[in-house]
């Protein structure tokens, strides 16, 4: 906005000068600043709160595969694929299920993962890693249509028949898998697969699980 103020001039008349009133700009600059900061409490509170319902419905239910508990199934799920053969993260949780397997503590594989993805049939090349291995293909079932964590929980229960399970995965995924796995009824301890991946694709996926994952995960439950 602009409003006159008056100045002298060289022979001593007065003329009206035209300036700027600051005052809007500088409301306008008070509502962003109050919005940025309701925007940054919002979402460091959902990242807290998420946080802990992931710890309270996961607390006691992570282990590592020496210290696995027994269960009829194992669920393994599905990671990227590529020209037929497992990429870093989901070939861990192979061998990790192989183990699980080979020790007794499981004796059935499920693996669950995207069948349709256009680089390649997640759950095929799962299911023939561990058929070269040696698994029989009779302890192996695939579903196809784990899109993600929730689906592949959902359907173990409602689908497969599954009411207590291992959940194979690495430790970023270990408590929302968990935590999912109980909200749709499975008896559920994740189990950490290893993973020959580098630091910063393990870090970024830890981010992601804390800011993205985990509150969608629990608004999911919520739902």
């Amino acid at each position: 906005m602009l409003r006159k103020r008056r100045e002298s001039g060289p022979d001593g008349s007065v003329r009206p000068v035209r300036t700027v009133d600051s005052r809007p700009a500088a409301a306008v600059r008070v509502v962003v600043g109050a919005v940025v900061i309701a925007v940054i409490v919002v979402v460091e509170l959902t990242v807290t709160v998420s946080a802990t319902w992931l710890l309270a419905r996961s607390a006691g239910r992570v282990t590592d595969v020496d210290d696995a508990p027994s269960a009829p199934v194992a669920i393994v799920f599905g990671s990227m694929v590529r020209d037929g053969q497992p990429l870093s993260y989901v070939r861990g949780r192979l061998d990790t299920a192989e183990q699980l397997y080979r020790s007794g503590r499981v004796r059935h594989l499920l693996m669950s993962g995207n069948g349709f993805s256009p680089v390649g049939d997640e759950v095929a090349v799962m299911s023939a890693y561990l058929r070269a291995k040696g698994i029989p293909a009779t302890s192996i079932s695939v579903d196809p249509r784990g899109f993600d964590t929730a689906d592949t929980c959902r359907r173990a229960r409602d689908v497969y028949g599954v009411e207590r399970a291992l959940l194979v995965t690495q430790d970023f995924h270990t408590r929302r898998a968990v935590a999912l796995c109980r909200v749709a009824g499975i008896d559920a301890t994740a189990v950490r697969a290893d993973c020959e991946c580098s630091t910063w694709s393990l870090a970024r996926n830890h981010i992601r699980e804390a800011l993205l994952a985990a509150p969608k995960a629990m608004l999911t439950s919520i739902g």
